[in-house]
């Protein structure tokens, strides 16, 4: 909440507007006083990495009687406010949308008590308000993601993690309670990127007989020598006669019918604190932007409405229709619809539902289908977290449509060794949750090994490729593409899916395991700024990876509120670095004295860190100090978050079943054969805007800088005025992206958004 009171502040200040505070919530506004109070740009300095909210929020009894929301109208008269910017969930939403219907009769009734003349009953006629979501459950329709929610399974996951070392020690059964009273939400993608073996959700109880089926369950996995179990429940888990499915009453179960050592642990209101996560504070960060320009672009006539993000789109929504489908979900519960709670609350929970069932239930050998495909999967380039999720999930539902999956070991170089095996549902087991490549991974092209990978194939009799890297698991398959015309072994389906750190893949938003370096960045500069602020008047100079592409340098300084981000993509010269200078002296007068620059590695081969480094500390003798940090890396390790758990987890579901697919359309009967000789056979699978959409290699061809390795276009770049907007720097900032007023329903339907 407080990256995006910061950006409303700021966004705000920089459009000339006054921009105030109300203390408490609703509670502040009805009492008026020192609760609402004009902010500055330092007001909201040093509140991006603080969890909860720096402006108090309360339950208000007063503000649901009119009495309440006539003192609350008066407050906001005397001082002019006509424009409202509400962070809340549901009520806090509906509340405002009822504040507003009002305000005319308030004013009138506010006049004919004598309160305020009848001047300003027409100069302040009306009221608008834009609503953004801050729920952890999220549980709000026609958001993809609400403001908290990647920060409260960051907080999951890392408890989860921590259980998993006890459980495995002590062959223990954990079960886990979260939040979530009317959405399983938390449940759902928490279970998806820890691969629990059961999950108790709200809008989705199990069948008759679930006590049966999960305790053959918990044994079967213990007979696979599974050592450990974990349960996930949602707090407002039922059963399908609406009767509560308590995390107690699962552990009795457990104890009484299977005798083990179980545990059960609630996670209460630790999910709601803790500091920010990257994505939360940019899409705060962002939201928060879109909701000013909301705000200056309203009329009396457009309805109130709800900043929010489709996809990677920033959308605008009718606040009143996200409320009723809001409200819909909870009626289908009630009334044991559940299949159409399911649908209501948005295609990514129904797709996380899907995944989850495919991946955690093993059926009997003798259920599943025989297709005779063998498809071979392989990590390329450099490590990225979320790997072995993607690798995890392509093993069990490549195995669901009745494939044999063979690993490969060290990318294509161990291909043409022939280090080459089998893998099986149990190999993969606990795997979402490690970081970096357990397969092994090379940046080895298979050019130069064409015919020893071709022998392979022919050995192993390999129908398909699913090829899990960087820049150059898409360079890869172009070249296996092109030599097709002499290798008929290469005539087969395959697919890429980005995972680099650097998210240089063209074809895609993002790539798997940018999350998560960008949090390690995030991370480390929230501690460089905490001793920055101790020691006063010092900037720090950071340098981030990314080779050519500028990505997390940009968005690292966006979620880390830094001063200013040097990338190649937007070339810079002395009188920048000048400028950046005098920006940083004017700043040490302030009360906020410190400053924080990152600068991508290959920004520029003769403005290096060292170069920049030495300037600042020329230029600044006498008013700032320096210091400079090269991260290196750190950033390419550590366990995934819970976004590329998740998100690995789901494109490698997806592109497995697109794998199915091909092989269907091009096995030849006659021939006993597949024979992919088509462009659209060699595909990389990306999330673009709002869909997640397979993309032929030979098309992103004429899109990709070879050179630099780097998409020729890049849809954050513009994002950059945003980063220097919240920094202080004048600037123009492109509104035509901006969101333009949808309704609920015609958000895509058919389309698969990219939101975890």
């Amino acid at each position: 909440m407080n990256a995006a009171v910061r950006a409303v502040v700021r966004m705000g200040i920089y459009v000339n507007a006054k921009v105030y505070f109300i203390y408490e919530g609703y509670q502040g506004m009805v009492d008026g006083g020192d609760n609402i109070v004009e902010v500055s740009w330092e007001s909201v300095s040093s509140i991006l990495q603080v969890g909860g909210t720096v402006i108090g929020s309360a339950r208000c009894k007063s503000f649901r009687t009119r009495e309440g929301r006539l003192q609350a109208a008066f407050n906001l008269l005397q001082r002019g406010i006509t424009n409202l910017c509400v962070i809340g969930g549901d009520g806090s939403l509906t509340g405002a949308n009822l504040f507003r219907e009002e305000w005319n009769g308030l004013l009138e009734e506010l006049a004919q008590k004598g309160k305020i003349d009848a001047e300003a009953v027409k100069k302040y006629a009306y009221l608008n308000i834009v609503g953004m979501v801050g729920s952890i459950d999220n549980d709000f329709c026609g958001t993809d993601m609400t403001i908290g929610t990647d920060s409260a399974l960051h907080r999951i996951i890392e408890v989860v993690d921590a259980i998993m070392t006890t459980a495995q020690s002590h062959q223990r059964t954990f079960v886990l309670e979260v939040m979530g009273r009317h959405c399983g939400y938390l449940a759902l993608v928490s279970a998806l990127a820890c691969g629990a073996d059961w999950v108790f959700i709200p809008e989705y109880p199990p069948e008759e007989g679930w006590e049966d089926s999960m305790c053959v369950k918990l044994s079967e996995n213990r007979a696979r020598k599974k050592r450990l179990n974990i349960i996930i429940v949602a707090e407002g888990a039922i059963d399908c006669h609406n009767k509560p499915i308590t995390s107690e009453k699962v552990k009795d179960l457990v104890v009484q019918r299977l005798g083990f050592d179980t545990r059960v642990t609630i996670l209460g209101h630790v999910q709601r604190g803790g500091t920010p996560s990257a994505f939360d504070r940019i899409l705060a960060s962002r939201m928060g932007v879109e909701a000013v320009l909301a705000l200056l672009e309203a009329t009396p006539d457009t309805p109130a409405c709800v900043v929010s993000l489709s996809g990677n789109q920033a959308v605008r929504l009718p606040l009143m229709e996200c409320v009723q489908m809001t409200q819909e979900v909870q009626k289908a519960m009630d009334e044991g619809r559940f299949l159409e709670a399911v649908r209501l609350r948005g295609r990514s929970f129904e797709n996380n539902l899907n995944t989850y069932k495919l991946l955690s239930h093993k059926k009997p050998d003798a259920e599943l289908p025989k297709t005779n495909f063998n498809v071979a999967v392989l990590n390329v380039g450099a490590p990225a977290a979320g790997m072995n999720a993607a690798v995890r999930a392509a093993v069990r539902v490549g195995m669901t449509e009745g494939h044999k999956i063979f690993a490969v070991i060290d990318g294509f170089e161990g291909f043409a060794r022939g280090k080459i095996k089998e893998i099986s549902w149990g190999d993969v087991g606990g795997w979402t949750g490690q970081g970096g490549s357990i397969l092994g991974t090379k940046r080895t092209l298979p050019a130069k090994y064409l015919e020893k990978i071709a022998d392979q194939m022919r050995t192993n009799n390999i129908n398909a490729l699913m090829v899990i890297g960087g820049f150059e698991a898409f360079e890869s398959c172009l070249q296996l593409h092109e030599a097709r015309a002499n290798f008929e072994e290469f005539r087969v389906p395959m697919c890429v899916l980005p995972a680099t750190i650097s998210n240089n893949v063209p074809g895609t938003d993002y790539c798997l395991g940018t999350d998560t370096a960008l949090n390690a960045i995030v991370e480390t500069c929230d501690r460089i700024k905490q001793s920055a602020s101790g020691t006063k008047r010092r900037v720090f100079i950071i340098e981030t990876m990314g080779g050519y592409c500028g990505y997390l340098a940009n968005m690292g300084a966006l979620a880390a509120g830094a001063d200013a981000a040097y990338i190649f993509e937007e070339q810079f010269d002395i009188r920048e670095l000048q400028a950046n200078v005098e920006h940083l002296t004017e700043k040490m007068k302030t009360s906020i004295q410190r400053g924080l620059v990152l600068r991508n590695e290959n920004c520029n081969e003769n403005y290096t860190t060292d170069f920049i480094y030495q300037l600042y500390s020329e230029e600044g003798k006498g008013v700032f100090d320096c210091r400079k940090n090269v991260l290196g890396h750190m950033q390419q390790g550590g366990a995934p978050s819970p976004f590329d758990r998740n998100f690995g987890t789901k494109i490698s579901a997806k592109a497995m079943q697109w794998i199915s697919k091909k092989l269907k359309e091009t096995y030849r009967k006659g021939a006993g054969k597949v024979f992919a000789n088509t462009d659209d056979s060699v595909c990389l699978l990306g999330m673009r805007r709002r869909n997640l959409v397979f993309q032929p290699v030979a098309e992103l061809k004429s899109e990709t800088d070879f050179v630099h390795r780097i998409p020729k276009e890049q849809w954050w770049l513009k994002l950059r005025p945003l980063m220097k907007i919240l920094a202080k720097y004048k600037t123009s900032y492109d509104v035509s992206d901006s969101g333009q007023l949808e309704h609920v329903a015609m958000l895509p339907k058919e389309a698969e958004t990219g939101a975890i």
